[in-house]
């Protein structure tokens, strides 16, 4: 079996450096739960970072000035190494709880079904409730607990990678990670928990719709987390912006979560080449497909991904839909770019409560962000700055004639067509 062994180097600034070496072990296999471990070989792989204010409004908060990272560019490359786990995560997140797994099924009723909150690819998510007795410092508060599938292919990454970045990334608009476990073969994350579930939940899953000005806040808080994220001098790409990781606390206020993708663009590069796509295609940009080509405007992509989403109420890909239809982003952008058609998809659940002018503005951010040239696509501070101005409209669309809904040639919105017949049947 190969070890991964852990050394640190203080140097004479303070910049702690930190080096993977190898060694043969004759100690029994491992299991699978640690395949696909992070490894880099012969470099540093974490350094300072600091932001550059200069292009951070005073509503997103800085990233801090001495900040250490490790770089993801090499995980999964070297299945038969095992990181340390247990002494990385006591680096790197140091303000984070270090929970026991007796802790954590206590807190769950040993992880019963009726506390059971969702399954994903790094596994199950339960709810749990903490009092304040368990740790010093810790308030009584619900928590989500998420406990890693083994047997999954990216499960092991994304837990490190989450105590890595939320171990030291804090914002408004990004979850909050309170600590995790790391106990046996056992790995578990414990988030602050989000009572209105994901931005997916309420667009998909539910009758009721999310009203205009609720989208509009949900979308500008999304936008400012990941501004926050590409800040820094050293930006972060999420690479995974999508509606399920875009969680709700109880007055809606957007938090990103799931940082498992997450990758760190290198000092002097202005892109992260990765070799390995992952994500979801309806979201995943066009470069990054065809190339592994990453950058911070691949979020962007993504960003207006979302931006499409909330205005039709459909998802990004599907496949139910006839198939001219199943690409929201193809099949959206002749809508987008007229003014006069845009009515003709807006989300028939909204009923003509949304504003015509905030609609038409945020249509054309979308196209922008969507460019197939990546150059094309505005920075992230940018649509933030677009999208506050669109708080000040109030013409509604019920009110200046712009509803019902145009025909729009046979295309289909399997989501509202109760909702559409009724309003022109009144």
């Amino acid at each position: 079996m190969i070890l991964v062994l852990i050394c640190y180097h203080q140097q004479p600034n303070s910049t702690r450096h930190f080096f993977l070496h190898t060694m043969k072990h004759p100690s029994k296999p491992w299991k699978p739960l640690t395949t696909n471990c992070c490894t880099i070989q012969n470099q540093t792989i974490f350094g300072n970072l600091k932001p550059s204010s200069s292009d951070i409004s005073n509503d997103i908060a800085q990233l801090p000035n001495s900040f250490h990272w490790m770089s993801f560019s090499d995980l999964g490359h070297f299945s038969s190494i095992r990181s340390n786990e247990d002494q990385i995560a006591k680096s790197f997140a140091s303000d984070l709880y270090d929970f026991q797994l007796s802790d954590l099924r206590a807190i769950t009723q040993n992880f019963s079904n009726s506390f059971w909150q969702g399954e994903g690819g790094f596994g199950t998510v339960h709810k749990g409730y903490i009092d304040a007795n368990l740790r010093p410092g810790l308030k009584a508060q619900p928590v989500a607990v998420k406990i890693l599938n083994v047997q999954g292919l990216q499960g092991h990454r994304e837990w490190l990678a989450e105590v890595i970045f939320l171990g030291q990334l804090r914002h408004k608009n990004l979850v909050k990670l309170i600590g995790y476990c790391y106990e046996d073969e056992e790995r578990l994350l414990i988030y602050e928990f989000m009572p209105r579930g994901s931005l997916e939940n309420h667009l998909f899953r539910r009758k009721t719709s999310l009203p205009w000005a609720t989208r509009l806040k949900i979308t500008i808080g999304a936008a400012k987390g990941l501004a926050f994220l590409h800040a820094a001098k050293n930006p972060v790409i999420f690479r995974d912006f999508k509606t399920s990781n875009i969680l709700l606390d109880s007055d809606f206020t957007a938090k990103l979560s799931d940082f498992g993708l997450a990758r760190l663009v290198s000092e002097g590069s202005k892109s992260h080449v990765t070799t390995r796509v992952w994500g979801n295609y309806g979201y995943a940009a066009p470069e990054y497909i065809s190339k592994g080509h990453l950058t911070t405007k691949s979020d962007v992509y993504s960003f207006g991904v979302v931006l499409i989403e909330l205005l039709t109420g459909r998802r990004a890909i599907d496949k139910k839909r006839p198939k001219t239809e199943q690409n929201l982003v193809d099949w959206s952008k002749p809508y987008l770019s007229n003014s006069k058609r845009l009515r003709c998809i807006m989300d028939p659940r909204l009923v003509g409560q949304y504003s015509v002018k905030g609609a038409k503005e945020m249509a054309l951010l979308a196209l922008q962000c969507t460019s197939l040239n990546p150059k094309d696509r505005p920075r992230i501070q940018t649509a933030v700055e677009t999208l506050e101005n669109l708080q000040k409209f109030k013409d509604m669309a019920v009110t200046y004639g712009h509803w019902p809904q145009c025909a729009r040639n046979g295309a289909s919105n399997k989501a509202g067509e109760d909702v559409v017949t009724t309003q022109l049947e009144q």
